[in-house]
């Protein structure tokens, strides 16, 4: 690495000792095969071919996961030296965030988001902050018009006191009283500031409307005279803050751009999700900002660190590497996890390990928050050897005009007919047609020759809102693996569009999450057979005494091993690690099953994907429950009657099984691994018991499901020990 580089890359420690242990998995994973192929049984034949080819897409799935981990790299960054070279010269920041529905995303959260971005160490002259509003309410906008009346106080507190975080909400949450004597007070005065923001904004939203004299004090709210429903109305737009006006923070400063904008909508108009409105604020901030760096944030993921544009800079600016990167991706990360991650919704393995790994294929996938782009690489841009980053941007040219005449014309560029017979969506702009259009972008961009780097700094760059619900998570993975299954059958699958593009490594990176929900038929097989046979006393697996035995054991251990050392190497818990193996094993056999089912609805016309907005609130109750670790089973879900049914299963082949091992001799010999196999899931359903028949609270299992579930689970169970 040259001394005057922007950043570093090292290689992580103890690469040979993983691939010495990969190898000897991949051997016992061999040794299995052979083992299947070498042992059919005459009577039940067919169950054992089932056996067969749920082991070797297990090993096959293995095998694409070591993509993540057999050569892992990690950045560092010097933001002293990008100070030093371009402190006076720094380039413009545009920053999307994205919102659509405000029931399910409250303005305050929003605006807290909103807030935290504008109060980035950076120059203020230099950063605009973008609302794209989906539903288009009045009430976001009046939440935003508030924000902009606080930043002129938050911003220069942020700024004098150097603030962290710079979200008010979590700032307020998490502030200590220990204060300088020069700040207490102001930290004070500021906090009654923003209650009384939060308490207008609250009356506002349980009212269902703004009052009448704060719609005569802004003219903007004459917007919505032509409002008909969220998804048939003009476009809006309205330049709150302009950088290049008059206005400041109370203590004489300029204050970034602040603009608002709902994209037009006609029920007539298929409007795209996310991905169209994203493309909307790529134009109109073109015409507004043009800032060269692009960074999209979801509204619930706040910064967390007032540096992060600068550590993004020391990857674009690099002069030796810089040129290639198209992406900076940074790690999402919650605030409100349950110290044993009670979902596993802390994606810290795939922060710590599986991106590190992409990371050195050539970049991670872009996974639609937390992300600085680069304007003409989102716009279509390829690479070349020749390619410049023109990174100081191009001055917009406002012609005199002023900024109610520059909102009338730039409104044209959200109008919802403005992309018919044009590229965007296509060769410009995030991609159409799948429901994670960021990873098929991402993809598109690394096969346009650009490399994307992934940055996971000790202080987390943002930090959001984990579901707080079981129902919650399955849906946002249900979503998630249902995209990435399309982009597997689309023209864009990395297996076919990626080779001779990508490094083989990163295909095999992204068929890891495009396969995701195809596992769910090998989990399902393994999770049902070997304990219906079991309660037959009829063998799937090599006898203990078998030397067949040791591949199994050493797979299955090693594995399992490997995986709880990793988990704990990332920070989680001993609890952290076994709800984590509940939730795999919940969302393959529910989540990834309904995946599955509606992409192949899809392909024949029966259905359509629509993008589904996960809830970022729930009720005072289910918090409760959830701060206190117990599982929410209350919602009547398919998932549910699918989840308890599975476990009854297991439950009943258990017990029935210890009633009839008295009468067998040697039954750890026989049946030592399915046993194993039968008591560990009921192990990991114990929470989905205690919901059934112990819980009387309102996150129980409902008694229709339980009553379903357990007819299903006997119904199976009569049905093969007939068959059997």
């Amino acid at each position: 690495m040259s001394e005057n580089s922007l950043f570093e890359t090292k290689k992580a420690k103890g690469d040979l000792v993983y691939k010495l242990f990969a190898s000897s998995i991949f051997a016992g994973i061999i040794l299995i095969w052979v083992y299947r192929a070498t042992h059919v049984i005459e009577n039940g034949r067919v169950v054992w071919m089932g056996m067969v080819g749920a082991e070797i897409w297990f090993g096959f799935y293995w095998i694409l996961t070591q993509s993540h981990r057999w050569n892992r790299v990690y950045r560092r960054t010097f933001k002293d030296r990008l100070s030093k070279r371009y402190e006076d010269n720094l380039g413009g920041v545009d920053i999307f965030v994205c919102t659509a529905d405000p029931e399910i995303e409250p303005p305050m959260l929003v605006i807290n988001t909103v807030l935290s971005v504008m109060a980035y160490d950076y120059p203020p002259e230099k950063l605009a902050v973008y609302l794209s509003d989906d539903a288009a309410s009045d009430l976001t906008f009046y939440a935003l018009l508030e924000a902009s009346a606080f930043a002129r106080h938050w911003l220069p507190y942020c700024k004098s006191f150097r603030v962290e975080p710079r979200s008010p909400q979590a700032y307020f949450r998490t502030q200590s009283a220990h204060l300088e004597p020069q700040q207490r007070q102001r930290f004070a005065s500021l906090k009654k500031l923003y209650e009384d923001m939060e308490n207008r904004i609250e009356l506002a939203k349980n009212l269902g409307t703004v009052s009448k004299s704060t719609l005569i004090e802004h003219n903007g709210f004459s917007s919505w005279d032509s409002y008909r429903s969220k998804t048939d109305h003009d476009a809006i737009l309205h330049i709150l803050i302009d950088r290049d006006g008059e206005a400041t923070d109370v203590e004489g400063c300029r204050l970034p751009t602040l603009v608002y904008l709902a994209r037009e909508k006609r029920p007539h108009h298929f409007h795209n999700f996310k991905a169209g409105a994203m493309n909307a604020l790529i134009r109109v901030s073109s015409e507004i900002s043009n800032g060269p760096i692009i960074l999209n944030v979801d509204c619930d993921m706040y910064s967390n660190d007032s540096q992060s544009i600068r550590d993004a800079l020391c990857f674009f600016l690099d002069e030796d590497k810089g040129r290639e990167v198209a992406y900076v991706q940074y790690p999402q990360k919650f605030y409100n996890l349950t110290r044993n991650e009670l979902y596993g919704g802390s994606l810290r393995v795939l922060s710590e390990f599986e991106f590190p790994g992409l990371d050195a294929c050539g970049g991670p996938l872009y996974v639609g928050t937390g992300c600085f782009h680069r304007r003409d690489t989102l716009c279509g841009r390829k690479f070349t050897e020749a390619s410049v980053f023109e990174w100081k941007g191009r001055a917009v040219s406002r012609s005199g005009k002023s900024i109610a005449e520059l909102e009338e014309r730039v409104k044209a560029l959200a109008s919802c007919t403005y992309e018919l017979n044009t590229q965007w969506g296509h060769e410009m702009g995030l991609k159409y047609g799948c429901p994670v259009e960021d990873v098929i972008t991402g993809l598109s961009i690394q096969c346009r020759g650009w490399k994307s780097v992934f940055f996971n700094p000790e202080r987390a760059a943002f930090l959001g809102l984990a579901a707080t619900t079981l129902d919650q998570n399955l849906v946002q993975h249900k979503r998630w693996s249902e995209g990435d299954l399309q982009i597997l059958l689309s023209k864009y699958s990395p297996i076919w569009y990626g080779l001779g593009r990508i490094k083989v490594g990163l295909i095999m990176g992204y068929c890891t999450y495009c396969f995701w929900s195809v596992n769910c038929f090998a989990t399902l097989y393994y999770s049902v057979i070997p304990s219906l046979y079991l309660l037959k006393g009829v063998p799937l697996f090599p006898q203990v005494s078998s030397m067949w035995f040791l591949p199994f054991a050493y797979v299955v251990t090693g594995e399992h091993v490997y995986s709880f050392l990793e988990y704990l190497w990332s920070g989680g818990t001993i609890l952290g690690w076994w709800n984590e193996q509940r939730m795999w094993l919940y969302k393959r056999t529910s989540s990834y099953l309904f995946a599955v089912t509606d992409s192949l609805l899809k392909m024949v016309g029966y259905c359509d994907s629509g993008f589904v907005i996960s809830a970022k609130v729930s009720d005072a109750d289910v918090l409760e429950r959830y701060k206190q670790e117990k599982m929410e089973f209350g919602a009547t879900t398919p998932a549910f009657t699918i989840l308890a049914a599975l476990a009854m299963v297991n439950m009943f082949c258990l017990v029935g099984t210890v009633i009839w091992a008295g009468e067998v001799e040697a039954l750890h010999r026989t049946l030592g691994l399915q046993v194993v196999l039968c008591g560990v899931l009921v192990l990991i359903n114990l929470p989905l018991y205690n919901a059934a028949f112990v819980r009387s609270d309102k996150g129980r299992l409902p008694s229709a499901v339980t009553i379903k579930s357990t007819l299903l689970a006997v119904s199976l169970c009569s049905f093969y020990s007939l068959l059997l």
